[in-house]
């Protein structure tokens, strides 16, 4: 063969767990090589099949010893963006105090705006990128930000901005998800439907034209809006081009799935409520079940998701932080994991397929990342485990011994 090498870089000495075999297991190939060239997978396979030696075969060449290699992380549902937390309110429940004396006083989700609108732009990337960090070292490349803070044009598309803004500070992919119908803000809370006006008719079309969204999502529930308002969401949405996910049937079953079914959402997120009907329809227009384990954790929910159902009717389901102030305080991937196994009773390889080639389903990026695959993006996490099964059976523990996003490698 010529001198000149095939390839940008090569791993060897790699254990590959390719996630082409979708739920069903990590789709395994030891003592594997994978390869790349232009930040895309142009080769893997058993070692001893590369068409020459790996000196030959590459410009760089990466030792695994022996370690796994999976495609790198998607956590496909998160709220990233805010300021300030809700430590107080933590330690008020835990003192007796009611969710209603914790809301008369301010606290809630509108706490978590009020900060957020007082923040600056830079506090609020400061604040975004430590959490983002702390996902990037658990083997995470991609991640999706909701807005949903700002309840407001300026404050909303500010948070959009900031999300966009990340992208370009870490290495990392980002997806945004406009939120704008998350819940009603005080000015509004005797006049929803002027609100929905106000989300339909100004924001999403200022968020449209200055592309900050990639998706459309909103919360359909007792607690927030209603199906009627989520349609005409959604309806807006269409017009102006982008696709839609929905939170749905997390507190009760709202007919959120099968809504999300009927617009042909990528995903319907929580769905702890949901109907076997809706599950049924969900299937039908391939909408992804994103399940999230730590919001069912720290609001102790007894209602488990209908994992069985789901199963029975091979509908995809992603797993995903939910990192949020509120609900879900938390930047661990890895610990959702473990959650989904334990508290969802996921198997291993459902649960990594959930963080990875089902997320990136959920985010319409089956096509390019999620799974090692020739022609897909370069975008890896390395391993140290013996088995992949440890990374769900692990509590707290980050088995991460680096990263790669397209084709460059973070130690």
């Amino acid at each position: 063969m010529s001198n000149t090498p095939l390839w940008d870089s090569l791993w060897i000495n790699i254990n590959l767990a390719t996630m082409t075999d979708g739920s069903h297991s990590y789709g395994e190939i030891t003592q594997g090589a994978i390869a790349v060239s232009n930040g895309r997978i142009a080769w893997l396979g058993k070692q001893d099949t590369l068409p020459s030696s790996p000196e030959n075969c590459a410009q760089q060449i990466f030792d695994g010893n022996n370690q796994w290699l999976s495609p790198g992380l998607i956590d496909c549902h998160t709220h990233l963006v805010f300021a300030g937390n809700r430590a107080k309110e933590f330690s008020l429940r835990l003192n007796g105090a009611s969710y209603q004396d914790i809301a008369n006083a301010g606290g809630g989700i509108r706490s978590t705006v009020a900060a957020t609108r007082a923040a600056s732009e830079q506090e609020l990337l400061d604040s975004a990128g430590q959490r983002l960090t702390h996902l990037l070292n658990e083997g995470v490349t991609s991640v999706e930000i909701k807005s949903g803070y700002g309840l407001d044009t300026e404050h909303e598309l500010r948070m959009l901005r900031v999300a966009r803004a990340l992208e370009q500070l870490h290495p990392v992919s980002i997806r945004t998800t406009f939120l704008g119908a998350h819940a009603l803000p005080d000015v509004y809370q005797d006049r929803p439907q002027n609100y929905i006006n106000l989300v339909c008719n100004e924001m999403l079309p200022a968020v449209a034209k200055e592309g900050l969204a990639d998706a459309v999502d909103a919360f359909c529930e007792t607690i927030a809006f209603t199906p009627a308002q989520t349609k005409q969401v959604f309806d807006a949405a269409k017009q102006a081009g982008l696709p839609v996910k929905l939170h749905a049937d997390q507190l009760s079953d709202s007919g959120g799935g099968m809504l999300a079914a009927e617009y042909g959402a990528l995903s319907a997120d929580h769905l702890e409520y949901t109907s076997e009907a809706s599950i049924e329809a969900m299937q039908k227009a391939n909408v992804v079940a994103v399940l999230l384990p730590g919001a069912f954790y720290y609001l102790r929910e007894t209602q488990l998701p209908p994992i069985e159902l789901l199963r029975k009717h091979r509908v995809p389901v992603a797993i995903a932080t939910d990192t949020n102030p509120g609900s879900s305080p938390t930047s661990s991937l890895l610990l959702m994991l473990n959650m989904a196994c334990t508290l969802f009773r996921l198997r291993p390889e459902e649960a990594f397929a959930g963080i990875t080639v089902n997320a990136a389903k959920a985010l319409g990026l089956e096509s390019d990342r999620g799974s090692l695959a020739v022609g897909k993006r370069a975008d890896f996490a390395l391993w140290d485990v013996a088995d992949m099964a440890e990374l769900g059976y692990w509590m707290g523990t980050n088995k991460s011994s680096g990263r790669v996003k397209d084709g460059v490698f973070f130690g």
